[in-house]
């Protein structure tokens, strides 16, 4: 969203009918503010919110850009067509109140992440699977990539990182990928993005006519039920209701974007913590969320588990399932520094240090991931069986000379170069034999 001066900067010259010199506009913001004042300049000029325009008496000046300017006249004072979803309807005979709504959303959400952590299945942790359709939209986006091994799709870092996100931002970030890809799949973009702002400034807890709707948008719309943005009863039926998810998807604030039901199932343990890690690799969690037991089984060796605990222990082999996986030491560490619980803030040494985590585990976990990182592959191309010493050396000294020496050994008269570098390395050999014979 544009910034708070730049907002200031459109709003009074939104009903001015003739340029603005841009000293005046200048005036606006004191010296204190000079610098500011040129970024929004350039952010209004680069989006296409103003334009430079000519002043009478030759002074430079600001225009608000027409096309801007008539949309968001309407946008303020109203006009354009009606929405499309607004047609009247008769009383929900079973209408959902919005809690009801707010768990069903995050019932629908929980089951696209407990794919992401689960078993590579097609079938949720709940029980309810998600569609080909949504897969795709995982692979696309990297959240999850298909196992060398066997194909499943498994969880990639950028997936286990987009689990870290709150839920709003999770949303946006899934459905930004959805829309990369709506034209491959035979939809209409602008139409997509105009339902789904649409459906941000919706009611929440009252239900829209599906009626009218082109057959792409009905599509969508079955699309945004199986993520958990809209419910609807029945596929052919008339109505639905739009969800928190779909409510929020723009909203500036993030917290307002949780739902009641996740607030009752997992935000009291978010907010307070609730892993222990001891020196022992032990980890304690006291959760009932099986979204929260699975992403620690990603990395950790899980032991038991009741009603409202589970006990797992970080051993070598779980920490490297997830490297393999493409998590890093960093993220395993963040995400248990993130979720520490209270009693380990209170520890002496955790106090004293910068981390919530007993020191042995964060530097036992970094070893760990150093382990895979002992050797390091790049593509070269091998020079040997030179004739002389000084062969050897004139090539070596140009292929050090312009930055391409991978390794050289000079008592064997061999050398390694980048593969980019060949080419450059293969020219000046050539000139220096032929200089030379």
């Amino acid at each position: 969203e544009l910034p708070e001066i730049a907002r200031q900067f459109v709003i009074r010259i939104l009903f001015v009918e003739q340029p603005i010199p841009q000293a005046v506009v200048s005036s606006w913001a004191t010296q204190v503010y000079a610098k500011e004042n040129t970024s929004v300049s350039q952010v209004l000029t680069e989006l296409g919110v103003w334009r430079s325009a000519a002043y009478p008496g030759g002074l430079a000046a600001w225009e608000l850009c027409p096309t801007f300017k008539k949309n968001l006249k309407i946008a303020l004072l109203g006009g354009g067509r009606p929405w499309s979803m607004s047609n009247a309807l008769d009383p929900d005979q079973k209408s959902r109140d919005i809690d009801f709504l707010d768990t069903y959303a995050m019932s629908r959400w929980r089951c696209v992440l407990h794919y992401m952590v689960g078993a590579g299945s097609s079938k949720g942790m709940e029980g309810e699977g998600i569609s080909p359709d949504a897969v795709r939209i995982l692979l696309h986006a990297n959240l999850m990539k298909r196992d060398e091994s066997d194909g499943s799709p498994v969880i990639t870092r950028q997936g286990f990182q987009f689990l870290l996100l709150d839920t709003q931002a999770q949303v946006w970030h899934f459905m930004l990928q959805y829309l990369d890809t709506c034209e491959a799949r035979g939809l209409n973009l602008p139409e997509c993005l105009s339902m789904l702002f649409q459906l941000s400034f919706s009611t929440l807890g009252r239900d829209y006519s599906s009626e009218g709707l082109s057959p792409g948008l009905l599509t969508f719309l079955q699309h945004l039920r199986e993520f958990g943005l809209v419910y609807q009863r029945k596929r052919k039926e008339g109505r639905f209701y739009p969800t928190r998810l779909a409510h929020n998807i723009t909203s500036k604030n993030a917290t307002h974007a949780t739902t009641l039901a996740q607030d009752q199932e997992s935000n009291a343990t978010k907010d307070k913590g609730y892993i222990i890690v001891e020196t022992n690799y032990r980890v304690y969690a006291y959760t009932d969320s099986n979204l929260q037991v699975a992403l620690l089984g990603l990395f950790t060796e899980l032991l038991y588990r009741f009603p409202n605990l589970v006990v797992g222990v970080l051993s070598r082999d779980s920490v490297r399932q997830a490297f393999r996986g493409g998590i890093t030491a960093e993220q395993i560490i963040s995400y248990l520094e993130q979720h520490a619980h209270p009693t380990m803030l209170t520890v002496e040494q955790a106090i004293n240090s910068k981390s919530s985590l007993p020191p042995t585990v964060v530097d036992q976990i970094k070893l760990w991931e150093n382990e895979r990182n002992r050797f390091t592959y790049t593509e070269g191309v091998v020079y040997n069986q030179f004739l002389s010493q000084a062969d050897f050396i004139t090539l070596r000294d140009y292929a050090q000379s312009i930055g391409v020496m991978i390794w050289q050994n000079e008592r064997i008269r061999t050398m390694v170069v980048t593969k980019n570098g060949h080419d450059d390395v293969k020219k000046f050999w050539k000139r220096y034999s032929k200089g030379g014979s």
